[in-house]
């Protein structure tokens, strides 16, 4: 192959065919920019991982269940080639090449004809950074200056920062909501800063996509009444990486302390004497509804509001949550977790005294591009739920703040 610096380009896929070879933790930290740019993705791959998984239950990918056969990039624009079979690898590149499809290959960049740069984004700008020296492609350096032009966007100084020095240790992360651009600027430095990442799927998974290719990203996705890694998994992986003197991150959604168990991942790490940061997020109770145009306070409205959790039902022993006190509330409630569980929710706040034609909106997926709001009562919520098909993650929000804001859009 000649020895020429790869020529950049910003590719258009919107609608346009995108194969991806390979379900595992490549696959994970590209499909989502993929999914982002419109591309009509077929993923061929006999297993994934939970996170994969979910985004070909939400319908944003298709997935054929098997291993690569020769054809599958039949009218393909672009492909990833991702396997962990070498062979099959080089078959499908060999494809790619005779049907002039764009390839990229995670296990031999040599071999492919096209590279996935370090890419960034700030104030509607894309930075994505490329070596110009075929023998010197260090992710490492081209993931430095992509953060060190995206900061200086930021702040407006364009000024690189000296690479700053990796802590052993782990940083529970908020990440936010759901929206990339919503993780704290420190949250922000220290992901790209690890060495590894633990991430929910509730995390803001854009950002793994910027992550430099040394980077492991372990899957800790939760998904409802699916696969699911253990908590006591979750916190001996974040031991045993720790103790490998690695800068561990776990990128949590919301905050860290807000239903989202960290303070037993902090407990077992001090218990193993490993060092902890947290790193507060942004918590979906607030940032969701206000996303929605729902305050959860609003002046002569409602001067309280109170953050529960719905995982558990009103009638579950299980339950530690005092709903007659809360039918008794003046203010907003928020309710997390509760999709599933909400027609029995909204019965028992009824029992226990609230008016039945209280206001309440359900926002799913909130701050994301597929954010959506369906207003009910408290009534006609169970009802609401299966005629919307409204899916987790959502935000429940009940009180009169619901109707303070601009009509919801239909």
């Amino acid at each position: 192959m000649a020895e020429h610096p790869a020529y950049p380009v910003g590719l258009r896929l919107d609608g346009r065919r995108v194969v991806v070879l390979g379900g595992g933790q490549v696959a994970q930290r590209r499909l989502p920019a993929l999914i982002k740019a419109g591309a009509d993705i077929l993923l061929v791959s006999p297993s994934a991982t939970p996170s994969v998984e979910a985004m070909a239950d939400a319908g944003e990918i298709t997935w054929t269940r098997r291993r690569y056969e020769h054809g599958d990039l039949q009218d393909a624009w672009y492909a990833l080639i991702a396997t962990s079979d070498p062979e099959a690898n080089t078959r499908a590149s060999a494809e790619a090449e005779a049907g002039r499809v764009w390839c990229v290959r995670s296990d031999d960049a040599e071999a492919a004809t096209a590279w996935t740069p370090a890419t960034g984004r700030s104030e509607g700008v894309t930075v994505a950074v490329l070596s110009s020296d075929v023998h010197d492609r260090d992710p490492r350096r081209t993931a430095a200056i992509r953060d060190a032009v995206v900061e200086g966007l930021r702040d407006g100084s364009l000024v690189a920062p000296h690479l700053r020095t990796r802590t052993p240790g782990v940083a529970l992360v908020g990440g936010g909501p759901g929206d990339p651009d919503l993780i704290t600027v420190r949250g922000r430095r220290l992901l790209a800063a690890a060495d590894v990442v633990i991430a929910d799927r509730l995390g803001p998974r854009d950002l793994l996509d910027e992550l430099p290719p040394h980077v492991e990203v372990i899957d800790a996705a939760k998904i409802p009444y699916g696969r699911y890694m253990a908590q006591e998994a979750i916190n001996a992986a974040l031991i045993e990486h720790a103790k490998q003197g690695k800068a561990v991150v776990r990128l949590k959604g919301g905050d860290p302390y807000v239903f989202g168990r960290g303070m037993e991942e902090a407990q077992a790490l001090a218990e193993a004497g490993i060092a902890c940061t947290v790193v507060p997020g942004i918590s979906s109770s607030i940032s969701v509804p206000s996303a929605a145009g729902i305050p959860v306070t609003h002046r002569g409205v409602a001067h309280e509001f109170a953050v529960v959790s719905g995982h558990v039902a009103p009638d579950d022993e299980r339950s530690l949550v005092d709903w007659e006190s809360l039918a008794k509330l003046r203010g907003t409630l928020v309710i997390l977790m509760g999709v599933d569980k909400i027609g029995k929710i909204a019965q028992a706040l009824i029992a226990h005294g609230k008016a039945a034609d209280t206001p309440l909106a359900l926002i799913q997926e909130g701050t994301t591009a597929a954010q959506r709001r369906v207003d009910a009562t408290l009534a006609t919520v169970a009802e609401a739920v299966r005629t919307h098909e409204v899916k987790p993650p959502a935000v429940i929000v009940i009180g009169d703040v619901v109707r303070v804001g601009p009509e919801p859009v239909a």
